[in-house]
């Protein structure tokens, strides 16, 4: 547990300081996930996975990207730039779901945090490092409220993504 906690202190700590991706160092845990492969990329923040043989729409949880598909509502600012980038770190990919609290949320989705499987690269924490994404805490779902919220802010201040555009 305090190696865990030394790490991801360390980890955001580099990252704060313009290091680089979020490799393994904010990995969660639990059960309830486990392996997929991302079949298809519905906008910057959802997925469609295989996974046991089924197919099933997944939520990041704790990070929200500008909108570009939601009924309703315009394309937003940078919506089309956090997509492709959530396209190039996991579309064909094997990836590593973990829960946190809740399984789905009100439209049905399921909601994990995601992980590359071949380098351990956190998805969620990557998008809103790199300024892709703003954290959205939807209790009780959050394990990385606090990584997500001091990553967002050192993408604000450095002008990262849509912090620069938006």
């Amino acid at each position: 547990m305090m190696r865990k906690l030394v790490l991801s202190v360390v980890a955001v700590a580099v990252l704060a300081l313009g290091g680089g991706k979020v490799v393994g160092s904010l990995r969660g845990g639990g059960g309830g996930g486990g392996a997929a492969r991302v079949v298809r990329v519905v906008d910057g923040d959802t997925v469609v996975v295989q996974r046991g043989g089924q197919i099933e729409k997944v939520r990041y949880i704790g990070v929200d990207t500008p909108e570009s598909v939601k009924p309703g509502t315009p394309v937003q600012c940078f919506s089309k730039a956090a997509a492709a980038a959530n396209r190039r770190l996991v579309l064909g990919r094997a990836v590593r779901l973990v829960p946190d609290a809740e399984a789905r949320d009100r439209y049905g989705r399921s909601l994990f945090y995601v992980y590359r499987a071949n380098d351990g690269l956190f998805v969620n924490a990557e998008l809103v490092r790199a300024g892709y994404a703003r954290t959205m805490t939807m209790p009780p779902n959050v394990a990385h409220a606090g990584d997500f919220r001091r990553l967002a802010t050192a993408a604000r201040r450095a002008g990262r993504g849509l912090w620069s555009r938006c």
